[in-house]
């Protein structure tokens, strides 16, 4: 299978390393430094499921090893629009797009560029950073849970997730996986907007009481918004992702708080952004979550252009 990983920052390269390992032609869109590296030197990842280093082709310009298989779309919300129209015409018939993107907007928002029949929804559920242009430290989990959005399983995801078995990335063959889309954003619009605005780990949150009041807050608060949309999540999710945050994900530094350190734009338009906008729509008052999505875009707002 010829796959792109489009937007192969810590996640897209993690599961862009595994595929490759396992044999398939993968091709990793990538800019600067981390281009640099992996053309070079290729990719190492020191991983709690067994250390890999593969070398596999990088590019800035996804057309250039067209057609694909399967897009793995990977980029950030704030650059789906930039990203779509770069690999415009680089699928094979048949083939597909699959979001790994943060929050629940983005299937929708490709669908109306791509047709909804290329489109794929999928939860990356992996704890991953780059330490050093190339290099990666996997910390957690590792998998990748996706489905058609109509519900089927077409033969195109049996063949991704046979691809994904093979590379020991395989999580759920979902039929509904607009309800795991919530379900992920139940974690991660709690722990990565807390830990962006705190500058603190999950653990350091976890053991601070208001912190852990303020994350159950969130994560119930982004529950009752999933249930109006139709999403059946019970309240008990709270204490499973609790729990398993403390066994697993105590050192865990999220994505969004990585891209605060390192100068970049933040995700809080798909984190709390899209709560707050269904809570509006249905006439939930979500107030912990409109204070946090305030002062995200008040702190993405006050750094330097250039940031």
């Amino acid at each position: 299978m010829k796959i792109l990983v489009m937007g192969a920052g810590a996640v897209g390269s993690y599961f862009g390393a595994r595929l490759r390992a396992a044999g398939e032609d993968v091709v990793l869109c990538v800019r600067g430094e981390h281009l640099r590296a992996v053309r070079e030197r290729g990719l190492e990842v020191k991983s709690i499921r067994g250390d890999v280093s593969v070398t596999i082709s990088a590019t800035d310009e996804p057309r250039e090893f067209a057609p694909y298989d399967l897009i793995i779309f990977c980029v950030k919300a704030y650059d789906t629009d930039v990203a779509a129209a770069a690999i415009r015409g680089s699928l094979k018939p048949g083939g597909a797009i699959l979001t790994l993107q943060n929050g629940v907007e983005n299937e929708a928002h490709l669908a109306a560029t791509f047709g909804r029949e290329a489109i794929m929804g999928g939860n990356a559920r992996v704890g991953v950073e780059i330490v050093a242009p190339g290099r990666l430290v996997h910390l957690s989990t590792g998998h990748i849970d996706f489905g058609e959005l109509d519900g089927a399983e077409s033969d195109r995801a049996k063949a991704i997730a046979e691809t994904f078995r093979r590379a020991g990335i395989m999580g759920e063959l979902s039929r509904n996986i607009m309800m795991l889309r919530w379900d992920k954003l139940v974690w991660n619009g709690a722990f990565n907007t807390v830990a962006t605005l705190t500058r603190r780990r999950v653990g350091a949150i976890l053991d601070e009481p208001e912190g852990l009041r303020l994350v159950c807050t969130l994560m119930r608060e982004i529950i009752d918004v999933a249930r109006a949309e139709g999403f059946a999540i019970g309240y008990e999710r709270i204490d499973s992702y609790l729990e398993h945050s403390r066994k697993n994900l105590r050192e865990l530094k999220t994505s969004t708080q990585q891209d605060f350190e390192r100068g970049k734009r933040l995700e809080y338009e798909a984190l709390a952004g899209a709560v707050v906008r269904a809570a509006r729509r249905h006439e939930i008052a979500v107030p912990a979550m409109e204070a946090v999505y305030a002062m995200l875009k008040l702190l993405d707002g006050g750094r330097s252009p250039s940031a």
